[in-house]
């Protein structure tokens, strides 16, 4: 199974998904693909090396096209899996809006009726997260964000995680069936 995987800008579950990359990312074709936001939070957080080491290949966004959702089209990818996903990339991809590689990315598996996996940030009212320093906050996602996610999670042919415990439950059903 080949999985492209696309971080966003988010710290918030980002350490649970590069561990679960790391996990997993051998038992899968992944390919990784960042925002320029995740590029940066990556760094931030000290994963960069970690998900290199961990993922069959990285790509980074540049430029204003995005050949890499053509792979979409030609069958390369079995599953979209976005994780972590912000609360932007949530709400372009609710709104049809494709102006980004992760939003674009997200309307071209639609499209192509490629199963679409989404660890939104954004999953509950109150949540404790980890910033750069290692210190924990608590955060406070708005109505908005949390409607958006609930909105995503109704569309046709996608699945929304509830915790980084259910995407790794995910992956072991389908190592299972690998």
């Amino acid at each position: 199974m080949d999985i492209a995987w696309a971080f966003t800008g988010a710290g918030h579950f980002l350490k649970e998904s590069a561990e679960l990359l790391g996990q997993f990312g051998s038992r899968f074709g992944i390919d990784v693909y960042l925002s320029r936001a995740a590029a940066e939070v990556l760094k931030m957080y000290d994963f960069t090396a970690h998900i290199r080491e961990c993922a069959r290949s990285v790509s980074v966004e540049s430029g204003y096209s995005f050949p890499a959702t053509s792979k979409f089209s030609v069958g390369r990818y079995s599953a979209l899996l976005m994780a972590p996903a912000t609360g932007n990339t949530v709400a372009k991809c609710v709104s049809g809006i494709a102006d980004s590689l992760v939003s674009c990315m997200f309307a071209q598996a639609g499209k192509c009726r490629v199963p679409i996996y989404v660890l939104p940030t954004d999953i509950s009212a109150e949540m404790e997260s980890v910033a750069p320093n290692g210190n924990r906050v608590m955060i406070y996602p708005r109505p908005v964000d949390l409607e958006l996610t609930r909105r995503i999670a109704a569309m046709e042919g996608v699945v929304v995680f509830s915790s980084p415990e259910a995407l790794r439950s995910w992956f072991e059903k389908m190592s299972g069936k690998l």
